[in-house]
């Protein structure tokens, strides 16, 4: 079943969650569960949860896969699909036996078209997830603090804008029964020993400073950072590393900003295309991608 809790975050103030999200299984308290990750792994050994990273290699793109296996139904969920690769998604779904339930963006990306869109039309009942702050079209609109879950496994957001206004950070719960070490699925809010350009779609280097050291860098420092993107060969990475190792992020407010603003990066090629297609579930032309 799916459900939602009440955020635990002290620096913003609490959500209601939609009724209709919350589920008889909250009172549920299933036994520990342990997450071991390493560095190029690309699945977890955690008897609950079955994770996979996947990758779109013309926009460098990582797409999670989540599921609590431990469930009947095998619940699962995907953060940041990709259209062209649809297709592979599902067929890895209906090999490993699990029920697609929501299909997540951490922002409108500009350097691809989501597959959200694609999903729902392949298969029915999957919601689309999204920030409310993103303007987009979704199914379900999370702000700060609202949490989603697949079984027993659950997933908070946190508002994280700054690359663009609506980003959010997907982090996997802090109790004992929720994976060990915590993840953190950041968009491009953070990349691995880098983060998400600032000049486009609202973006702000002052919030996105601000939104990086006062909702991931205060995680605990083995929690496992799984970006949108990586475009050096890198995988997963550590909040502890990047707040030791990232060449911005480790840097002042005032340095940073001066970074971020003399980075002179080319307009994105994708992104007259990308946006509008997003901001509309990723469903601009669904005849001719379907056929």
């Amino acid at each position: 079943m799916v459900m939602t809790h009440l955020s635990r975050l002290r620096q913003l103030p609490l959500l209601i969650q939609p009724k209709s999200l919350i589920s008889r299984s909250r009172l549920l308290r299933p036994p520990p569960i342990f997450l071991r990750s390493v560095m190029g792994s690309s699945s977890s050994s955690s008897s609950k949860l079955l994770f996979r990273q996947l990758f779109e290699k013309e926009s460098s793109t990582f797409t999670y896969l989540l599921a609590d296996v431990s469930h009947p139904d095998k619940p699962a969920l995907l953060i940041d699909p990709v259209d062209k690769t649809v297709d592979r998604d599902l067929k890895l779904i209906d090999e490993l036996g699990l029920k697609l339930i929501y299909a997540m963006n951490t922002h409108v990306h500009a350097d691809h078209v989501t597959g959200t869109g694609l999903l729902k039309t392949k298969l029915p009942g999957v919601k689309s997830v999204i920030s409310k702050a993103s303007g987009s079209k979704a199914d379900m609109f999370l702000e700060h603090g609202d949490k989603v879950s697949i079984g027993d496994i659950y997933l908070e957001a946190r508002a994280t804008p700054g690359h663009t206004a609506g980003c959010v950070t997907y982090v996997t719960g802090e109790e004992a029964d929720q994976p060990q070490p915590r993840m953190a699925f950041t968009g491009d809010a953070v990349l691995i020993r880098g983060c998400g350009r600032t000049d486009f779609q609202g973006g702000s280097s002052d919030q996105l400073y601000e939104s990086v050291h006062s909702q991931i860098f205060t995680l605990p420092k083995d929690t496992l950072i799984y970006p949108a993107h990586d475009y050096k060969g890198f995988e997963v990475s550590t909040v502890g590393e990047e707040m030791q190792h990232n060449p911005r992020l480790t840097k002042d407010k005032e340095t940073f900003k001066s970074i971020m603003s003399n980075l002179n990066l080319a307009y994105p090629k994708m992104i007259d295309v990308a946006v509008p297609a997003n901001m509309v579930c990723g469903l601009q032309d669904v005849p001719s991608q379907v056929n």
